[in-house]
């Protein structure tokens, strides 16, 4: 319950900041699409960096909380630079590249702390129910954060409305500090970093399950991150809607995220878990080349915006507890932490080049051509779960161990 209540306040958090730091940077600070891709790149950019290192450095403490806790209270302490800075005029995107760049160094330690963590915390019998608990809160914070963003950014300005996901992080370091988990700590010592690292990426590699996930998750993160890094620019600037509007339209979108978390448990049990990573990966990608075609009245380019997210909110919510769930039940306790780091080295890796390569294309191609090529690359990446065993993965009975 303690995990749970800090997640859930925490990613409440994250979407107000998901949408005001972009915000801060184009109505406060006039950033360029180019600029835009840069500081999405910023954000992902440690993940490709730090996650492989950091893997094997946290699966050798023996307490994950106390990592978790330390990250929730660096990413507060930099966050309220923001609306400090602008409230003395000195806000600046080097900044903005400083605070998106750290925050992310701090979401590499807390997240791989946190796989290990809430296999200790979650019995393997209810891990399908608990992703599905944590996503649904992950949903709602989808749904009520950026239309609460949107109205702090038009009442407040955009780095006050920062402030909010400042107090979130403070607030999920509270609930996790009284979180009394026994950790098992299976760790051999005097085994070198590098041995237990390089084991990591080959397991990745070997292991087809982990090889198929880890494959289509890098590359539609690739894609979609190309429409991440300008969809705030593509929304105010070439469409014209407030900060308001955007804010309502992807919160009213994001209500598919709910739904697609409610019943992702239920689909996995019904149809496999196999079957249903597939259906979310397609459902995910597809609604984005709609963008591209958002034309007309305010209420129309905001209604085509809306279904796009609407849609592709339940599928990324099907893609995300099923291969969670086949991820978490495939791997051993003792190596979670330096799997997820290599896992996370590839998938979240590939979001900083999608990113620069969004805005970069943005600038040269024109939006709606780079949005449409992006939306059919996302597509294509089911290709790697056609591939690999998952497709056909429909049991939590069926042997998944490495």
């Amino acid at each position: 319950m303690r995990l749970w209540a800090a997640m859930s306040v925490s990613v409440f958090g994250d979407q107000i900041s998901a949408l005001a730091i972009p915000l801060a940077a184009v109505l406060t600070l006039d950033a360029s699409p180019q600029q835009m891709g840069v500081l999405t790149a910023l954000f992902w950019l440690p993940h490709l960096l730090f996650s492989l290192p950091v893997g094997v450095w946290v699966d050798a403490r023996p307490v994950k909380r106390t990592v978790m806790v330390a990250a929730d209270i660096g990413r507060a302490a930099l966050l309220v630079s923001i609306p400090v800075a602008a409230a003395f005029d000195a806000l600046s995107l080097v900044q903005l590249y400083a605070v998106v760049f750290l925050t992310g160094t701090c979401s590499v330690f807390f997240d791989l702390s946190y796989s290990s963590f809430f296999t200790a915390t979650v019995p393997r019998e209810h891990v399908l129910a608990a992703n599905g608990r944590l996503s649904t809160s992950r949903a709602l914070a989808y749904v009520g954060g950026p239309s609460l963003a949107g109205v702090l950014v038009q009442v407040l300005t955009a780095p006050i409305a920062i402030l909010a996901d400042a107090f979130s992080f403070v607030a999920s370091a509270f609930f996790l500090r009284g979180a009394r988990v026994d950790e098992p700590f299976q760790e051999s010592r005097g085994v070198s970093p590098w041995r237990r690292l390089w084991e990591g990426i080959r397991i990745l590699m070997r292991h087809p399950l982990l090889r198929g996930g880890v494959g289509c998750a890098a590359t539609v993160n690739f894609f979609t991150f190309m429409i991440a890094a300008v969809y705030v620019f593509y929304a105010s600037r070439t469409l014209g809607l407030s900060a308001g509007v955007i804010g309502i339209t992807l919160g009213i979108g994001a209500g598919g995220a709910l739904i697609g978390a409610v019943v992702a448990p239920g689909i996995g049990r019904r149809f496999g878990l196999g079957p249903t990573t597939v259906l979310g990966c397609l459902l995910f990608a597809a609604p984005f080349a709609l963008l591209p075609l958002a034309t007309g009245p305010t209420w129309v380019k905001a209604g085509v915006l809306g279904f796009a997210e609407f849609a592709s909110g339940i599928g990324v919510m099907l893609f995300d507890v099923s291969l969670n769930s086949l991820n978490a039940l495939a791997t051993p306790h003792r190596l979670r932490a330096r799997l997820a780091g290599a896992s996370r080295f590839f998938n979240y890796g590939t979001r900083p080049f999608g990113a620069l390569l969004g805005g970069v294309l943005a600038g040269a191609i024109g939006l709606r051509p780079m949005l449409l090529l992006a939306s059919v690359g996302a597509v294509l990446s089911v290709v790697w779960l056609i591939a690999s065993p998952i497709a056909g993965i429909h049991h939590l009975e069926q042997e998944l161990d490495l």
